[in-house]
């Protein structure tokens, strides 16, 4: 059945609006998938903010133009699938690893990244990554624990020369020498 101009117009905007709004795109290999699992794959991707959508290639192509990102020719070979990462990419990229882990049906073909093109591997590498807030409290531990040993270290002499005028005054006894003398 052919499709009307019309519809072509809404699928390529409707492709370009998605593109636009995710920070990354995973080109996956459906074929295979029993619509029950396309299912479970969906409402995965909706838990970790992600879509993932069935494109035709030819539309999906002119979107790719029409946003201004690199067309990967050589993994738009046959059906495709889009996921679509609307907020972190790693989650994402762990369902569909995972899901094609899983069932060895679906095939991560790769990924756009911005404007650079990722295969197969790099994929497993981005759903390896940990989240944004992991990273976050990282990297904060990484900045805290030398701050921290340098205020140890600033502090130390202080610290020591308190606990002398400490001990010196618990010495008592020598309260009404000069301290030249009592030294």
């Amino acid at each position: 059945m052919a499709i009307s101009r019309e519809k072509k117009r809404e699928l390529v905007a409707d492709y370009v609006q998605k593109m636009s709004a995710s920070q990354a795109l995973i080109l996956t290999d459906y074929r295979g998938l029993t619509v029950a699992e396309l299912s479970r794959l969906r409402r995965q991707l909706r838990e970790v903010d992600g879509v993932f959508q069935i494109v035709k290639n030819t539309l999906f192509k002119r979107a790719l133009e029409e946003a201004g990102l690199p067309v990967p020719t050589e993994q738009l070979d046959g059906p495709i699938a889009v996921g679509y990462c609307l907020e972190e990419v790693p989650p994402v990229a762990k369902v569909l690893v995972d899901f094609a882990a899983d069932t060895n049906i679906l095939q991560v073909k790769g990924a756009l990244l911005g404007a650079s093109l990722l295969d197969a591997e790099a994929v497993k590498g981005l759903a390896d990554l940990p989240s944004r807030e992991v990273l976050l409290s990282q990297l904060l531990g990484a900045i805290q624990g030398p701050m921290s040993s340098l205020v140890r270290t600033v502090q130390a002499p202080m610290s020591e020369l308190a606990q002398v005028l400490r001990a010196r005054s618990e010495q008592g006894g020598d309260e009404g020498q000069p301290v030249e003398a009592a030294a």
